[in-house]
């Protein structure tokens, strides 16, 4: 089986984004793996807010990464500077701190692309003490959590970002069993088709769910990495034409 590992090779003329070194959670484990080079516009980033809340998010700017850069870097710049802001009170409205995070990342994404851009997101905030997680999906491939009889999806809760200025999206929080983990995975992992393209069978998200649901002793890196060994098997090993991503949470026992 062919191993994966993060790729920090640039792309010509195109300025990184700064590095994601994900915080240490305790009582969980958090992690995310692609595969290859990036050449569109998977992102994602993970950053402590507070005592005891992380934030995390999985974002896929439409188009590809060289011309997108500046968007991804936007992205960046608005989740590290409004997370902390908005959410490192100990007595917020979780739920309210989240639409506004959301709003911000979408009118920065607006404004920076002068017009429309489409960018599926899905935003998550941890609370380490009560083992929940608040969050929102602007548009994009549901989350899949599972405890220790299901896996269930957490679907949109509103529209992609980068196209509505006045768009809000709904943030409900769920809770995270002991055991249970959260896995998002991007378009390029679900959409990924058998035999390089010779087929119209994709993976799709009911193969991640199997795969998930049979996973109950992985840390939050190896079921990353498991999940994009086996979309890379489907499709035969053939060359990406998408980027494939996955992050995950894990909660400890």
């Amino acid at each position: 089986m062919r191993s994966l590992f993060r790729s920090r090779a640039p792309e010509p003329a195109v300025v990184e984004l700064d590095p994601t070194a994900f915080p240490k959670i305790g009582g969980a484990d958090l992690a995310a793996v692609f595969v290859g080079q990036r050449i569109a516009g998977d992102f994602y980033d993970s950053i402590r807010v507070s005592p005891e809340r992380v934030l995390f998010g999985l974002l896929d700017v439409a188009g590809r990464r060289a011309d997108n850069s500046d968007l991804l870097r936007k992205a960046q710049e608005i989740f590290r500077g409004s997370g902390p802001e908005l959410f490192s009170g100990e007595d917020i409205n979780e739920s309210e701190a989240m639409t506004e995070l959301s709003i911000r990342l979408n009118r920065g994404l607006i404004e920076t692309s002068h017009g429309v851009h489409s960018c599926p997101a899905f935003i998550g905030c941890y609370h380490e003490k009560f083992g929940t997680l608040c969050y929102t999906n602007a548009g994009h491939t549901p989350g899949l959590l599972r405890d220790n009889s299901s896996v269930s999806e957490l679907r949109p809760t509103g529209l992609p970002l980068g196209l509505f200025s006045h768009a809000t999206l709904d943030a409900p929080t769920v809770a995270l069993a002991k055991n249970a983990a959260l896995l998002l995975v991007s378009r390029g992992v679900v959409e990924c088709t058998a035999r390089g393209g010779q087929s119209n069978a994709e993976f799709g998200l009911e193969g991640v769910k199997q795969l998930l649901a049979a996973d109950h002793q992985s840390s939050a890196q190896t079921l990353c990495t498991s999940i994009l060994n086996a979309a890379d098997e489907f499709a035969c090993r053939t060359p990406l034409s998408d980027d494939r991503t996955a992050l995950a949470l894990v909660r400890g026992a």
